[in-house]
């Protein structure tokens, strides 16, 4: 125990003074309190703005050149991560393997504690091996309180790999110093309960996420103007979203639009620019795949 290092001084971990009184509020003031501290995730995401704007530009040329995304983290780092990866098929409908999440312990950590696993930087190394990771692909390392091995021991071994490296963490850069092509640092200060980085810090990491995965997906061309149009019909709220969103772009009644959407193979983009440009589905399916999958620049060839 006497080799163990002191990690008071990170900046996740210091005493919030605003909440030194936390046992004694009433359940009004401290849905206030938190409202109040979660105002620091907002600016903290505006000062990381070019960072977090690198890493988009990185991911998406990188997913443009046959390359995946990976986020790998710990704990709720690690389920931010996996989250975030299994929300991109159903939104986007992307392929699996296109943005996965790697976390500590492995699946069975999703649901029940498995923060000892943390701590083996060479579980991160194996992790990024099994995945094949090469310099085609873009790996994202989440650490609130920056010092997690297994985040350090992935990020490394992508590092030696030829990987793009970001790391997404809420100290500053000199408590801990890293090496990666971007470095994002989300500071958003202190937790109302000393330590517990699944508050603003999980807030934050979320908001980051959120951006860099949706702006990647705007870039790859899963976005026409403010509309999914690469969304899944896999159920009847996502039906009901397809035709919706081609009665908007198209001002098709919704008969129309459906039997439309039919003719597509329940594709909305493909929908979109057989609606637009008369050609049929096969010739369609081509000309996307000619522009990887891009409405506009189809739409502009044609």
């Amino acid at each position: 125990m006497n080799n163990l290092q002191s990690r008071g001084h990170l900046l996740t971990e210091q005493v919030n003074p605003n909440s030194a009184n936390l046992d004694q509020l009433n359940s009004l003031e401290l849905v206030d309190l938190f409202n109040q501290e979660d105002q620091k995730n907002i600016e903290a995401i505006a000062s990381a703005r070019v960072e977090l704007a690198q890493a988009i530009d990185l991911a998406t040329e990188a997913l443009k050149h046959g390359g995946r995304l990976f986020y790998v983290g710990a704990g709720t780092s690690g389920r931010l991560g996996v989250l975030d990866a299994a929300e991109c098929p159903p939104t986007f409908c992307t392929p699996p393997e296109l943005v996965q999440g790697i976390i500590a312990g492995g699946a069975g950590a999703l649901i029940r504690s498995s923060e000892d696993l943390e701590d083996r930087a060479e579980d991160g190394e194996s992790a990024i091996a099994q995945r094949h990771i090469t310099d085609l692909d873009v790996v994202i390392g989440i650490a609130a309180g920056g010092t997690t091995p297994f985040v350090h021991g992935a990020l490394q071994a992508a590092v030696q790999r030829g990987a793009v490296t970001v790391f997404i963490s809420c100290v500053p850069s000199e408590q801990v110093p890293i090496n990666v092509d971007v470095d994002i640092r989300l500071l958003v200060g202190p937790e109302i309960l000393a330590g517990s980085t699944r508050l603003k810090a999980g807030t934050v990491t979320k908001m980051a996420l959120n951006i860099i995965s949706t702006s990647v997906m705007v870039g790859l061309g899963k976005v026409y103007g403010n509309r999914m149009i690469d969304v899944a019909v896999t159920n009847t709220k996502l039906h009901d979203r397809a035709l919706r969103i081609i009665q908007d772009l198209t001002e098709l009644n919704r008969e129309d639009a459906g039997f439309l959407l039919e003719r597509s193979g329940r594709k909305v983009k493909l929908a979109l620019l057989m609606h637009w440009t008369g050609v049929e589905a096969e010739e369609g399916s081509q000309l996307l795949e000619k522009y990887q999958g891009n409405l506009r620049k189809a739409l502009e060839i044609r």
